[in-house]
């Protein structure tokens, strides 16, 4: 496994296509400027040493050097040792609302935002609990299975937008059926779902079998609901601009509100509480504490727990480039001008 510390110096390699572009400008000038001072034969027959192909060569070394030392500054680490850790955590599982309800602006930027950062600050909260992605709208569809890699998670996280399920609706039943087969380990005593969600339930079938299936199985269902109860319309873009607003099939527009009433009841039956996610900070903050105060359930996990710095190998064949780039002339040299490894006529 591979580790970057400092991956901002990535950013030196931008340098790379403007020095290749400079380069070309320069050959340029030189070609036109020299058609100016002379023949083009009789130039070759003034510098008769001077090789056409090693400034090209010395740019490759140049660019080669700055390479790998941008990438020694960025110190590579790589993971050498696997080891099985003990970790006591909860196994949480975020069902995060993808419908196009999801769009309304009624908080800012929009609802599936708001959700998507929701999940990602209580992420930066946990320490070695367990946790899984669900994203729903007429469907429910597994994201991300239980695991401890916050990374993938909220990578997996960042993704999901309201365009990856086609079935739209708000099918919060599919989702909490679907919850209740991530949870893999049977001794674990605290098994948590957060329902992210403006609450506007358009299945058919009543959640409350979902429900209670759930608290059969151990899950604690909390719910946190995002959006304004006042409503708001939802804005259909093209390229970040508003082209209209959604209508229903009479030609109005649709105003959707958050539904506090339902997301209550799932959380109420669900032996959890429903919270309202306007507030970030106070939201994420109430969520530790709820999980603080829930036993943990030891278990093993693998992890890399030693890396090595690379940077050393970087930086070596870096300066090597440099060196190579500083003692390659731009003229031939004899032997090479015997081997005519370029092709490179003689004048006589």
């Amino acid at each position: 496994m591979i580790q970057l510390d400092e991956k901002v110096y990535l950013y030196l390699l931008g340098i790379l296509p403007v020095l290749v572009v400079l380069f070309v400008l320069l050959q340029i000038w030189k070609k036109r400027t020299q058609k100016q001072f002379a023949d083009l034969s009789l130039l070759k027959r003034l510098t008769p040493d001077r090789s056409m192909f090693k400034g090209t060569l010395k740019l490759l070394f140049f660019m080669l050097g700055l390479a790998f030392l941008t990438l020694g500054l960025v110190n590579p680490k790589m993971g050498t040792k696997l080891e099985t850790v003990k970790r006591e955590g909860v196994d949480i599982v975020f069902a995060v609302d993808v419908s196009k309800s999801m769009l309304a602006e009624d908080i800012a930027p929009n609802r599936l935002e708001k959700a998507k950062r929701l999940v990602s600050e209580i992420i930066n909260q946990l320490a070695s609990d367990r946790i899984g992605i669900i994203a729903y709208a007429g469907q429910a569809y597994p994201q991300l299975p239980i695991t401890t890699d916050y990374g993938a998670a909220k990578m997996f996280l960042q993704s999901m937008n309201t365009d990856m399920l086609t079935s739209q609706g708000t099918a919060i039943s599919d989702a909490i059926e679907l919850a209740t087969t991530y949870y893999d380990d049977e001794d674990q005593t605290n098994r948590v779902l957060f329902i992210i969600s403006d609450g506007e339930d358009h299945s058919e079938e009543s959640i409350n079998d979902a429900v209670e299936q759930a608290a059969e199985n151990g899950i604690r269902i909390f719910t946190i609901g995002v959006g304004m109860t006042k409503g708001s319309p939802i804005p259909i873009k093209r390229n970040g601009i508003v082209e209209s607003l959604k209508k229903d099939a009479q030609g109005e527009v649709v105003i959707t509100k958050l539904n506090e009433e339902i997301l209550m009841q799932i959380a109420n039956e669900g032996n959890g509480e429903y919270i309202n996610g306007s507030n970030t900070e106070e939201a994420v903050e109430y969520i530790k504490e709820q999980l603080l105060q829930m036993d943990k359930k030891e278990f093993e996990a693998k992890q890399f727990a030693e890396y090595k710095d690379q940077f050393q190998w970087f930086l070596g064949a870096g300066l090597l480039f440099l060196l190579l780039d500083i003692f390659v002339l731009d003229k031939k040299t004899k032997w090479l001008r015997r081997l005519n490894l370029f092709n490179e006529k003689e004048i006589e």
